[in-house]
This record gives C-alpha cells, sequence and structure tokens, in this order.
C-alpha cells in the first residue's frame, strides 16, 4: 500500500542553481521538466505547492556583484533573475497540466501578478501552484529568507528546501570526508554550529515561527514526492 501524503501545504524552495542542472547557468529545461512532473503528481495528491525560486544560475547580488557595484542594485538584479527563473517554472508546469501562477514581491503587473497572501492562499486552495519570484523584495535578504517568510504567510506546513546536498552535515562533505549527516537536528544546534543550511536570519525566522525545514537533495526530483509522503530522505530542521 502506497505511503500517504503527510502534509497538506508545502512551500518548496529550489536555488537557481538546480535550475541549471549540470550546465550551472542558464536553465535546463529537462531537469525542470522533471521537477514538474513530480510537482503535478503532488498536486493531483491533494498537496497544495507555493514554489520559491532564486536566481544564482543567472545572478546572485553579493557573489556577482561584489564589491564592484553598489549592493543594493547587484541584489535588484538578483530579484530580476529571480523573476526569470519564476516565469520559467511556472510556464513548464503548465506544459505538464499544472495549473500555476507567478507572483512576484516587487510589481511587476505586466508580467507577474503582484504578491497578495489571500489571493495567494485562494490559488493554492484552488490547486494551482503559487511561484514566488523576487524574493522579499527587500535588498540585503536571501531567497531563502524569502521562502521562510511566505511559508509563515500562507500557513504552509513545511518548507522542502531541495539543495544539491542530500541532508545537514556536522561539516561540508565535499571538503571533510568525516563529515556526519544528521537525521533530524534543532534549529538551536544550526545556528550555533554555524552549519549554512540556510542563513542565519531565515532560520531564526523559521524557528521563531515553528516552521520545520526539510532539507534533500533535488538531484533525484523524486525525493519531493518520497518528503511529501513521510519516507526518511535528507534531514529535519525543527525544534529541539
Amino acid at each position: 500500500m502506497a505511503n500517504s501524503i503527510q502534509y497538506k501545504r508545502v512551500l518548496l524552495k529550489v536555488s537557481g542553481e538546480a535550475l541549471a542542472g549540470d550546465a550551472h547557468r542558464g536553465l535546463d529545461f529537462r531537469f525542470i521538466g522533471r521537477v514538474c512532473e513530480v510537482i503535478r503528481r503532488s498536486v493531483e495528491a491533494g498537496v497544495q505547492i507555493g514554489v520559491v525560486v532564486g536566481g544564482g544560475n543567472f545572478w546572485r547580488g553579493i557573489k556577482d556583484g561584489g564589491d564592484r557595484m553598489q549592493r543594493v542594485r547587484a541584489d535588484h538584479m538578483g530579484m530580476l533573475a529571480t523573476a526569470m527563473n519564476a516565469l520559467a517554472v511556472c510556464d513548464a508546469l503548465e506544459q505538464h497540466g499544472v495549473p500555476a501562477r507567478v507572483m512576484t514581491a516587487i510589481d511587476m503587473a505586466r508580467i507577474a501578478e503582484p504578491y497578495v497572501r489571500d489571493k495567494a492562499i485562494r490559488h493554492l486552495e484552488k490547486g494551482r501552484v503559487v511561484v514566488f519570484g523576487c524574493g522579499t523584495g527587500n535588498p540585503y535578504f536571501s531567497t531563502d529568507t524569502g521562502a521562510v517568510l511566505k511559508a509563515v504567510e500562507i500557513d504552509a506546513d513545511a518548507i522542502l528546501l531541495a539543495k544539491n546536498v542530500d541532508g545537514v552535515y556536522s561539516a561540508d562533505p565535499a571538503r571533510d570526508p568525516a563529515a556526519v549527516k544528521f537525521d533530524r537536528i534543532s534549529f538551536d544546534e544550526v545556528l550555533a554550529r554555524r552549519l549554512g543550511v540556510m542563513d542565519s536570519t531565515a532560520t531564526s525566522l523559521a524557528m521563531d515561527n515553528h516552521m520545520p525545514v526539510l532539507v534533500f537533495a533535488l538531484k533525484d526530483p523524486e525525493n519531493i514526492y518520497r518528503v511529501l509522503t513521510g519516507e526518511k530522505v535528507g534531514t529535519l530542521v525543527g525544534e529541539s
């Protein structure tokens, strides 16, 4: 017997780098299509899904702007990158038969809906996937913080943090072969050990609002569905 769905409403955070696939820049539509197919199955199973996309496949304000640009302008460019990714994901979802809407934290009325909480929730309740672009709409805040903020605002049951690694480790597993993977870890420990699951602002916001974060690898998009059905995939970050 198949496992039952464990979450009614979730916020899926997908990095821009993940959308680029093995090319590491731009958009890998084949990979995006695989992600959208899993999202389609999840929606058909009754899950309401919001998606927050990063923009690192095009531009990361603090990394790409560095000391060569004024930080606010560099971050605004990053927000535009997330808007492009949101449009691409929305289009791919619709090609897979999933009704979707793009909502942005910065007003772009000719290409996307402005973010309004009540309207976003109505979309979700009607079975539409809402793809959120532009992070929080403010410089100096990461898209991880934007994801936590949206999850809290739409009353999500959990955040699904899809990353390039398969969970939270005691150290960077790419650099330290002795790094140990956690099945579960508290927000307090993540902050105390500076594990970098999300930036400290995002982690604190999730902790203060009792929002569990499930960290797993997106390399196999099927992990999204596995997490939704309660399989032990990745790492659960939660209360102490």
